[in-house]
């Protein structure tokens, strides 16, 4: 288990070099590979492709952590640290947030962050009741993440200039307002 992460790792920083000299949508996997100084069978036996590694890195990087946080109940510092995770490797984030597309880094966010949404509505909401049936843990969390990644992306292609807890601050003033109320609150 230890050498398989032990790959990945090395692919993933060889992807983040290339990340930062070319866009994504034009590296290779042999590039890839070359870099790391593995075999091309060895990235596929790890990912599917390119895409597929970004997710993983997301996921290592971001996202993990959150699922922590937000086990013991810190979701003001589960979103603060996805802000903060990505600000600390700017530059690479700046990048693949170009990607466009079917895979476009977006929309893995977007996915990542509902898939971790929704695992911590269902760890903590286990046999309760809803007021509204359509209303499940999924629809909820897959709002929160398209939410949370339109502000993240915002902020990426500004160039990441307002710091982490003042786009928190932001976040959470918005997502705890309704759009009736937003007039006369901002």
């Amino acid at each position: 288990m230890q050498q398989k992460r032990e790959v990945k790792t090395l692919l993933a920083e060889s992807f983040k070099e290339l990340a930062l000299e070319k866009p994504v949508e034009k590296i290779t996997i042999k590039e890839i590979t070359d870099r790391a100084g593995v075999i091309r069978v060895t990235f596929y036996n790890h990912f599917q492709d390119k895409y597929e590694l970004l997710e993983w890195i997301c996921r290592e990087e971001v996202l993990a952590p959150v699922r922590i946080l937000l086990g013991n109940n810190m979701q003001r510092e589960a979103v603060t640290f996805i802000f903060t995770a990505i600000l600390k490797n700017k530059e690479f984030y700046s990048h693949v947030a170009r990607t466009k597309g079917q895979n476009s880094f977006e929309s893995i966010v977007q996915n990542l962050v509902s898939e971790t949404i929704n695992g911590y509505f269902l760890s903590n909401h286990v046999g309760k009741s809803r007021k509204y049936s359509w209303l499940t843990p999924k629809w909820i969390a897959d709002y929160y993440a398209q939410s949370l990644t339109f502000v993240l992306m915002g902020w990426i292609e500004r160039g990441m200039t307002i710091p982490p807890e003042d786009m928190v601050d932001m976040y959470s003033f918005i997502a705890s307002h309704s759009m009736m109320d937003l007039p006369q609150d901002i």
